[in-house]
């Protein structure tokens, strides 16, 4: 057994320094240490051996197993070094070649939409304040006028995610905030996201996102939130644009108003944007109800104030041109694509 054993090892220095790249090694490992291999098959004749003499014998395939073990790592390394090299010397590089381009990154079209709104509103005296996407009942819906029994929470379909916790429905979480932590006079907007459990659609979708307004000072008119959106409308879509004014119920403004644009897509004669109606509402806006003014921590006799909530989404679509909402997030580089790099 012990001749044997020898002999083996002498193969295998023979057969390893044959092997001339690293594609070999494997194979003279494989032929060795592989489960049908001659080193596991010798421990397999162990079986065979006598008990007095099975300990040595095992001894002597271990030290010729680490043995075969080390001699092709070492094997492996000095070959790999060798094919590196050579692959190095045939590659031929030309570095005064021009380097590939690389794609220009941007950003989504809706945070450019968003930044634009911002700048239009900052110019007009608005300071941006954010909020917490995960917030409280009260911040959410109790601090707005709109009580655990109100009928108005039905008209927003909520994630709730804990008791008394939810993904908020819209960013006028953050006016509570302001109302409680600033005195008048109040002018911010709150840009951002926002969740309702809604059916996705290609004009509706479980997340979208807002830009939220409130000014709250002294002698402040519907007249003041009127020009505030009109001048809005004329510098985001352009001197043409056309509002109409409606009124509306919500319950943190009264009086309400819900304001429409002319659909750009189909100019008012109808398309399916704007369901065949030619026009396309765009916000909700009005006075600040007095209960949220006192809720806020402002003494409504004093102060007045308007708000307004809008997407960002529905005049994204009407200013480019786009006919469904879900594109925006489907991350489809074809559609990223069309819209300038900034």
């Amino acid at each position: 057994m012990k001749e044997k054993i020898e002999q083996l090892r002498l193969q295998f220095t023979s057969d390893l320094q044959k092997a001339a790249n690293v594609l070999e090694v494997e194979n003279v490992k494989v032929e060795y240490l592989g489960k049908k291999g001659s080193i596991p098959g010798l421990m397999q004749s162990l079986k065979s051996v006598s008990s007095e003499e099975r300990p040595g014998i095992g001894r002597l395939i271990n030290d010729l197993k680490v043995y075969v073990e080390d001699s092709l790592t070492k094997a492996h390394l000095e070959l790999q070094d060798k094919e590196d090299i050579l692959r190095f010397q045939r590659e031929e590089i030309d570095v005064t070649l021009p380097s590939r381009k690389r794609a220009i990154g941007a950003k989504h079209l809706l945070m450019k939409v968003m930044d634009e709104m911002i700048e239009i509103f900052s110019s007009m005296g608005f300071s941006v304040q954010t909020g917490p996407q995960i917030d409280t009942e009260y911040y959410n819906f109790d601090v707005l006028n709109m009580p655990h029994d109100h009928s108005a929470r039905d008209m927003q379909d909520t994630f709730f995610i804990a008791p008394g916790v939810l993904l908020r429905t819209h960013t006028s979480n953050v006016q509570g905030r302001v109302m409680e932590s600033t005195k008048p006079p109040i002018r911010i907007i709150s840009p951002g996201r926002a969740f309702r459990n809604e059916d996705i659609s290609a004009r509706s979708h479980v997340f979208f996102h807002q830009v939220e307004g409130l000014y709250v000072d002294e002698n402040v008119t519907f007249q003041d939130l009127i020009y505030t959106l009109k001048e809005f409308s004329i510098r985001f879509f352009g001197p043409h644009v056309m509002l109409r004014f409606r009124p509306s119920y919500f319950p943190f403004v009264e009086p309400g108003t819900e304001v429409d644009i002319q659909c750009l897509m189909c100019k008012g004669k109808g398309c399916v944007l704007c369901k065949q109606s030619g026009w396309l509402e765009i916000l909700g806006a009005g006075m600040v109800h007095p209960q949220v003014l006192l809720n806020g921590g402002i003494d409504p006799e004093k102060y007045q104030g308007y708000a307004w909530g809008m997407g960002i989404e529905r005049p994204c679509m009407l200013k480019y041109g786009i006919d469904d909402i879900r594109l925006f997030s489907e991350n489809d580089l074809r559609f990223c694509e069309q819209f300038p790099v900034i």
